[in-house]
This record gives structure tokens, sequence and C-alpha cells, in this order.
């Protein structure tokens, strides 16, 4: 007869995402999970499959921890107002002690973008051009911007997105807001 689990699986894959966010994906190894997730091999595997199976979970749970600051961009009405209050809300968590810093799609985006894991690298597809196709709207509520120049901008900005969540790992809170502020100086 199956045991019954003796933790709540969205605590333990809490524990692994930040072990994850904090270290990459090849460089966390099992005995790290079980450690800070606080359950052994076992149970990892039982529930989770493999550690890549744990992975995949964990992407999903950061979406989810994220779907607020997409659902108040897509809401927006200021257009590109709407996307530079993105970044900041994208980068106000890395500012608390106890929270790992950066992005991590952005970091799972940088770490699989040579890996051939097929699975991996079609969720940060998804997630990258649908950032990418809410950022167009955004810029195309100006109306007097040209076809060329809102994809100029748009590919910008989700390049800039990207530069963004790998400086917010190491400057401080000015230096990211300064940089966030000379983004969108010439927009």
């Amino acid at each position: 007869m199956p045991r019954s689990k003796t933790y709540n699986e969205e605590d333990v894959v809490e524990k692994a995402l930040n072990v994850f966010w904090q270290n990459g994906y090849e460089s966390t190894s099992m005995q790290m999970l079980e450690k800070a997730m606080g359950i052994n091999k076992f149970s990892i595997y039982s529930s989770f499959e493999s550690k890549h199976g744990l992975f995949l979970e964990c992407l999903k749970h950061y979406k989810k921890q994220v779907k607020h600051n997409i659902d108040k961009l897509k809401a927006g009405n200021k257009g590109i107002e709407d996307i530079k209050q993105f970044f900041y809300d994208s980068v106000s968590s890395n500012f608390k002690t106890d929270q790992p810093k950066g992005c991590f799609v952005t970091n799972t985006y940088n770490e699989f973008s040579s890996k051939e894991d097929k699975c991996i690298n079609e969720q940060m597809t998804n997630f990258m051009n649908q950032l990418k196709s809410i950022f167009r709207q955004k810029i195309e509520m100006d109306t007097n911007k040209s076809k060329k120049l809102v994809t100029k901008q748009t590919n910008y900005l989700l390049l800039a997105k990207h530069g963004l969540a790998a400086a917010s790992r190491v400057n401080t809170k000015e230096e990211i807001e300064d940089y966030i502020d000379m983004i969108f100086k010439n927009l």
C-alpha cells in the first residue's frame, strides 16, 4: 500500500525553485534538492519522476508567481508606460534579501538556449513570444509609429528585459532604476 505524502507539494516545489534559481539546472544536485526540500530522493522521484520533472514543475510554479505582473501589463492602457512599470515590477522582488536575484525564466532561457531540451525550450519560447506580443501591442498603442519601428522597439525591449534580469542579479536598486529610466528615455 503506498504511503501518503507527508509534505505539501507546493511548498517543496517553492524550495526546489529557489535552489534551481540560485544555482541553475546543471549545478543543482539531487543532494542539494533533498536538503532544501526536506524530503528524500525517493519522494522526489515518486512525485516528480526525475530532476527534470521537478524542474518543469518549478517553471510552472514560477510562471504562476509572475502571472500577476503579466496580467497587470496586459490590462494597462498606457502603452510604453505599462511596459516600463512591468520592468519595475519584475525586479522589485530582487531587493528583498530572501529572494534569489534575476528572473528565473531568463536564467533558464540562457542556460538552455544551446541545449536540445525540447520541452524546456518550448516553454521558454512560448513565454518569450507571449511577452513579445504584449510589448508589441503596447507599442502599437502609439498609432504614429510605423510597423518597422514597432518591430524594432519590440525587439529592443525584449532584449532590454533580458539585460535587466541579468543586471538585477548584481546591481543596486538605484543602478537598476537608472537602467530602466534610460531604456525608456528615447522610446
